[in-house]
């Protein structure tokens, strides 16, 4: 409470500090010896007396806090338009007919958007017909009063005329109007002097009197005859003034004004003691004061009713000068409005105004205690509602009164805190679940939402809450950016310490590799998941969590993107962006060296293949729940964060966004595999490729070296790897290996001569990759390699049957392998030294015949 003003509550009246912050309920007592209990919920200190702590008090409440008007408050929002049963959003139709059977719903939405347009349509009329009503009584109203008005002035009128005529009914009328009138003059002249010559010593009394009330501030017992002589003296003064004023006389005005300053000085006395009463009104009735609280009613209920005549004189005057002399007589009184009621409106304010700066220090200091710091907002209320409402007049609604000024008070406050550039989103997040149980407890009362404008926030919930959520993603953006640029640097720096440094990866506790940077973004997200469980807010805890969802599908593609640009600088160009074609096998076959990096570009090389099985890695860590040691992956301890403070809709909708997630990092894992074998065969085997099926391949033992390189990689690798990957590894590795081989068909120079033992030789190579799968660890890989290997046999039979059954051979080939390319096929036909153009136009020809049954991906499907 500021010093200008001088105030402090105290606890029983006016001038001490309450002992009690609590008391017990209160018997409260009116002048007619009525009683009402009231229990009371608040009360600071009253005010101290006027010699103790008022010396900067302004007198006549000249305060500029007090003589400063309220701010406007913004205009309400638009009502908004009814809405159908419905509340949620119409879906759009693209949405509602995904799918080509959903044509069959259109006769049902149709009748179910009939139906909803029709609510609509009934709620417009209704509410068109209640406006049209509304109206109409309104036009109704205003030409009852028109009426009205017209019917005073007629009669007005004939009152003016029946004075006139009866002005001539009586004989001698104008002499017996000049008696009365000097006989009036003449009291009026005594009545003057008197006043004058007593002005002194009534005034002296009324100031001895507001000295006893100075001594007595918890009482005033003086109040009501120090306001009534007041009222007195005051009327006398501007009856003086006015008549005065009349003489056109300057020098005696003057000797009046200097007459009555001594008037001026006890008015201020009392308007102080009556600004202390409004100020420290509530506590008085906490207080059990409530003899003083009906006396001050009393007072403000005789002012406004005098400023009401003021007024109402005023204007009746102002539009009817030409009768203003002949009414004089009756502006016996207040000539001017005193305005006590609206100084006690503006105490109220400014009382409000001192506890809600001490209410934003405390939430400035502490957000979570808002509604703490608010307690006594509601105390007050409580207070005025169940104690000050019997001893005011009814017509003064002083509860809706308090309440209205209140909570302007509370809109302007939430408001300045919101758009307060101080104020942090904890602070925001306690004003955004304010409101609800600002109006639950104002309900309590009796105070509707409906009735409390403008809202107390401007129904900015949305907003806020929007602003809160896109400040959690900013932050979440921000951190995942800085970490994907630190990966970057690792991953660019990856050889940096030397064959020494290693690849500048982890290694898990169970000694796989891992990445630097994936348990501290699992970390953040986490961290980010409880800033926005703290605003206790199901919205804001599903927006984030969309906004992580695609954000780590975003990391996903980025990843891939990354590993990609740096796998291409070691791969031939048709084979950068995807798996491996029959197309880059031929350029590879045909310039290897070209195609292939040269040694001193293969700085890195090693380091890459090891990030590669790092962010595979990764990947399975993301998924991979560990029940035995009951330690899930970290996928499912981030939906475990989130799933209780989502509500079901939400969640069941985010399990499809988390299958999609969880699929993504299973086939980014198998990428890298894929990846990791087609950097082995563009490396190591650049060299080997080319030779197959060519007359140097008879020769070579380029099978072997490939198996045993093979073996060597996975050696290297099975103990860094994850144990689930390990048979995918291998698996990869021997289905590339396949393609590879039965690719090479394409191979420059690729010749299959009857003379040439090319049958022995695809029998050797074979052996040599079944004798490779046969020592696996896992004899069901094992055995799923083999079958798959098996496609070889159709491959030879397509070498070595006769030119008439060649198409025979191939729909054999067809009824096994249904996605066999019909361009390998021709390439294998070609590479057969008595290839004829008949053979290909009869397979052509019994491939137009073959009806093709449709299944699971097989082998020859990536054989192009």
């Amino acid at each position: 409470m500021s010093d200008a003003a001088g105030v402090s509550r105290s606890s029983s009246g006016v001038g001490q500090h309450r002992s009690d912050p609590h008391p017990s309920n209160t018997q409260l007592t009116t002048d007619d010896n009525t009683s009402t209990t009231v229990t009371p919920t608040h009360g600071d200190g009253a005010y101290a007396g006027r010699h103790a702590n008022l010396d900067n008090y302004t007198p006549t409440w000249s305060d500029p806090r007090l003589s400063s008007p309220v701010p406007p408050p913004p205009p309400p929002p638009p009502h908004p338009l009814p809405t159908m049963d419905d509340d949620s959003p119409a879906p759009k139709l693209s949405e509602l007919l995904r799918h080509p059977d959903d044509l069959d719903k259109i006769p049902a939405l149709k009748m179910e958007f009939s139906r909803k347009k029709s609510a609509v349509d009934g709620q417009l009329r209704r509410g068109l017909r209640e406006q049209l009503e509304l109206t109409q009584s309104g036009m109704n109203g205003l030409s009852d009063g028109q009426k009205t008005v017209q019917a005073i002035k007629e009669e007005m009128m004939k009152i003016d005329l029946l004075c006139s005529e009866s002005q001539n009914m009586i004989k001698d009328f104008a002499s017996i109007n000049l008696v009365s009138q000097a006989h009036r003059n003449f009291g009026a002249v005594e009545t003057m002097r008197r006043n004058l010559e007593t002005f002194n010593d009534r005034l002296t009394v009324v100031e001895g009197m507001l000295r006893e009330d100075d001594a007595d501030q918890e009482n005033m017992p003086n109040l009501l005859p120090c306001h009534y002589e007041l009222t007195q003296l005051r009327n006398i003064r501007d009856d003086a003034m006015e008549q005065i004023k009349r003489a056109d006389d300057p020098s005696l005005e003057s000797t009046l004004e200097d007459y009555f300053t001594r008037l001026d000085d006890t008015i201020d006395w009392f308007d102080e003691h009556v600004g202390l009463l409004a100020l420290n009104l509530i506590n008085l009735v906490v207080n059990d004061n409530n003899g003083l609280v009906v006396r001050f009613a009393l007072v403000m209920d005789a002012e406004e009713k005098s400023d009401q005549r003021v007024l109402a004189l005023q204007e009746a005057l102002k539009d009817h000068k030409e009768m203003a002399a002949r009414f004089q007589s009756i502006t016996d009184g207040a000539r001017k409005v005193r305005g006590y009621k609206d100084k006690f409106l503006e105490a109220i304010r400014l009382s409000a105004e001192q506890q809600l700066e001490q209410a934003r220090e405390e939430f400035i200091e502490d957000p979570s205690q808002l509604e703490k710091s608010m307690k006594w907002f509601f105390n007050d209320l409580n207070v005025v509602k169940m104690g000050m409402t019997p001893l005011m007049p009814k017509r003064w609604k002083i509860g809706k009164t308090y309440a209205d000024v209140y909570h302007k008070l509370m809109h302007a406050f939430l408001t300045g805190m919101v758009d307060d550039p101080d104020t942090s989103s904890a602070h925001t997040l306690e004003i955004i679940s304010f409101p609800e149980k600002y109006y639950k407890k104002m309900a309590k009362m009796g105070y509707r939402q409906e009735d409390l404008t403008p809202h107390v926030i401007d129904n900015r919930e949305a907003e806020l809450v929007r602003d809160f959520r896109q400040l959690i993603i900013k932050f979440l953006d921000e951190w995942i950016d800085r970490i994907f640029a630190q990966e970057q640097r690792d991953f660019a720096e990856r050889s940096a310490a030397g064959p020494e440094g290693g690849s500048n990866l982890d290694q898990d506790e169970y000694g796989y590799f891992r990445t630097k940077n994936l348990a501290p973004l699992w970390r953040m997200l986490r961290e980010q998941v409880d800033a926005a469980v703290n605003s206790q807010r199901a919205d804001v805890v599903e927006g984030v969590i969309d906004a992580m969802l695609a954000r780590l599908q975003d990391r996903q593609t980025s990843w891939q993107r990354m590993l990609e640009t740096e796998a291409a600088r070691y791969l031939p160009s048709s084979s950068s962006s995807g798996g491996w074609t029959a197309a880059a096998a031929i350029v590879t076959a045909q310039s290897a060296d070209a195609a292939a990096p040269a040694s001193e570009d293969l700085e890195g090389f090693q380091a890459l293949q090891d990030w590669l099985v790092a962010t595979a890695n990764d990947q399975i860590a993301c998924i991979d729940d560990n029940e035995e040691d009951n330690r899930p992956a970290y996928l499912t301890s981030f939906r475990q964060s989130w799933e209780p403070h989502v509500t079901p809709a939400y969640a069941e909708r985010a399990d499809t966004e988390l299958a999609n997630l969880r699929d993504g990092y299973v086939d980014f894992s198998t990428w890298c595999i894929h990846r990791f074998a087609h950097l082995i065969f563009a490396v190591d085997f650049r060299t080997v490729m080319p030779d197959f099926f060519t007359p140097r391949w008879y020769t070579s033992t380029a099978m072997k070296q490939m198996v045993v390189t093979l073996d060597e990689y996975v050696n290297d690798y099975r103990q860094v790897l994850h144990h689930s990957l390990v048979d995918i590894f291998i698996e990869i590795f021997a289905d590339e290996l396949l393609i590879r081989y039965l690719s090479s068909v394409r191979n420059k120079g690729a010749r299959f001569r009857r003379a040439d033992p090319f049958q022995d030789k695809l029998f050797d190579d074979v052996s040599v990759a079944f004798d490779f799968f046969a020592g696996l660890p896992n004899p069901d890989v094992a055995a799923a390699i083999k079958q798959t290997w098996r496609v070889t046999e159709p491959f030879l039979q397509l070498l070595t049957v006769d030119k008439d059954a060649v198409a025979d051979a191939f729909e054999a080939f067809k009824a096994r392998y249904w996605d066999l390319q019909i361009s390998w096929v021709e390439a294998v036909l070609r590479s057969r030294d008595d290839f004829e153009r008949s053979m290909l136009n009869s397979v052509k020809a019994r491939a137009a015949q073959i009806d093709v049954v449709r299944g699971p991906e097989t082998i020859m499907g990536k054989i192009k």
